[in-house]
């Protein structure tokens, strides 16, 4: 299993590097991208099944001790993650091939080859067991994410790039002096043994240490006050792009958030947490009822759902952890599934606002399904995944007695619901107006290979409801391991983990 999981960084990375040099060339660049983000899918999912059955993969590059050399780690979190991100940027690449010639596509020649980079920052993100290398995982992750959105060099799309990448490598260099900090403290950046030196520290310095990396995270994941550059940079980007990104990108830094403060004990922070989980719900889905454009009010529900992750960790307890994780494997897909649909309706109609559209029930009634599912699903209705996910950290804000955060997150749903019928009214039901340009370059082959990369992904969240059963039982696990730490840091520290 070493080799798997060492495969699944270096191959994207190596294959991206070979799409590009084919760049010219679509069938043969195609064939690569999607052949690596298929192996990759498939070694997740090896992973996954092995890890389940047999515990935690931990893999020591050069043989190195974890206190020197870098150290991967596969353990049920990671893998639980691991292989909902790469099956989703897998059918987020086979939609871009069919969205190609429309108005609203992304140009296929640096597509493929970032999406591969991006690929391998998210594996080495999710495997990493070292702050360091982590950091490099984000600096990986932020070139592919700017040439993504930047790639068509429209002036809205460099401007809002722009403060996408100031603002994210402001958080890279709070990022890096964090890191040298905790090295001073402890004299490591090893995850297993900070989880063991971390407690040992100071309460100032621990503290110090717990919020510095949560404005880290937290402004790669979005939260509030920090949220302020994706409602700005994701709507400009190419639907596709935005897709993979709104699934994906502040979902990692989540990921990062909940590794780092549960292996570190970061428990006292949980109040502080709960309060910021509760104004991100709320501010988020605020911002998006003020909208009148489809993109645009799904960029902020990105805000709000990360609040629900935030509530998870705040409660510091099994089942709130276990909640944030399963909130995590659901978002993925309906985020990215949700913004394939509107990027379906801005090739079919030329615009994704709800003033422009209308009418869509009637002449692509299918598109209206792939919406309205997961949009029952985000607003946490049954029986959908949603619902699962909501539910359990419902149950977990009152066994804890924090009846606020569970008040907030109740009314962040009706408003969630709420704006999901907006969108419903204004983009599918009515009638469309008499002049509404369509793009006549939207064949019907195109289509068909967008909406079955849509009805796939929203199959996956449909899966993950069906499923939800063992998929929670995995979260727990996952949770019981980041709240008690010896299991990781055992994983770790013993000298005969590679397997």
């Amino acid at each position: 299993m070493s080799a798997v999981v060492v495969l699944a960084v270096v191959l994207p990375l190596l294959a991206s590097m070979v799409a590009l040099g084919l760049r010219h060339r679509d069938v043969l660049r195609d064939t690569v991208t999607l052949g690596a983000l298929s192996t990759s899918s498939v070694l997740a999912i090896v992973l996954l099944v092995d890890v389940e059955a047999n515990g935690s993969v931990v893999v020591r590059l050069g043989g190195w001790a974890p206190e020197l050399g870098v150290v991967l780690v596969a353990d049920m979190f990671a893998v639980l993650v691991l292989a909902v991100a790469m099956l989703t940027i897998l059918l987020v690449e086979v939609f871009a091939i069919g969205q190609r010639g429309t108005a609203s596509g992304a140009e296929p020649n640096v597509v493929g080859p970032m999406l591969l980079v991006l690929t391998a920052g998210v594996a080495l993100s999710v495997l990493t067991g070292d702050l360091f290398t982590l950091f490099v995982a984000f600096e990986l992750m932020l070139v592919a994410s700017y040439v993504l959105l930047t790639h068509q060099g429209r002036a809205g799309q460099v401007r809002s790039g722009m403060t996408y990448v100031v603002i994210n490598l402001f958080a890279s260099t709070l990022f890096l002096f964090g890191v040298a900090f905790v090295y001073a403290s402890t004299g490591t950046v090893n995850l297993a043994l900070l989880a063991q030196r971390v407690p040992e520290l100071g309460d100032g310095v621990r503290w110090g240490i717990g919020l510095w990396f949560l404005v880290v995270f937290g402004t790669k994941a979005a939260m509030f006050p920090l949220f302020s550059w994706l409602p700005d940079s994701y709507p400009t980007a190419p639907t596709t792009i935005t897709a993979v990104f709104a699934g994906l990108l502040t979902k990692i830094g989540v990921y990062s958030m909940i590794r780092f403060h549960t292996l570190t004990g970061m428990d006292d922070l949980g109040p502080i947490i709960l309060v910021i989980a509760g104004i991100t719900m709320i501010v988020g889905v605020a911002g998006a009822l003020a909208q009148d454009d489809m993109k645009r009010i799904l960029s902020f529900h990105i805000v709000s759902q990360i609040g629900y992750m935030l509530m998870g960790l705040g409660l510091f307890s099994v089942v709130g952890v276990a909640g944030a994780v399963i909130f995590i494997v659901h978002q993925i897909p309906v985020k990215t599934v949700l913004f394939l649909a509107g990027a379906m309706v801005e090739s079919d109609r030329g615009t994704s606002a709800l003033g422009r559209v209308g009418g869509l029930i009637t002449s692509r009634p299918w598109l209206a399904l792939l919406f309205a599912l997961p949009a029952l699903s985000l607003a946490g209705l049954p029986p959908f995944s949603g619902f699962v996910a909501k539910l359990a950290l419902i149950d977990a804000g009152i066994a804890s007695t924090s009846t606020a955060i569970v008040v907030v997150a109740l009314v962040g749903s009706a408003l969630t619901l709420l704006s999901m019928v907006k969108i419903w009214s204004g983009v599918f039901w009515g009638v469309a107006p008499e002049d509404l340009p369509t793009d006549p370059r939207l064949t019907r082959r195109g289509w068909f290979t967008m909406s079955s990369a849509t009805t796939v992904m929203m199959a996956v969240t449909l899966a993950i409801a069906i499923f939800a059963g063992p998929i929670w039982n995995m979260s727990e696990r996952a949770a019981t391991e980041l709240l008690d730490g010896e299991p990781y840091i055992a994983a770790v520290l013993d000298d005969g983990a590679d397997r």
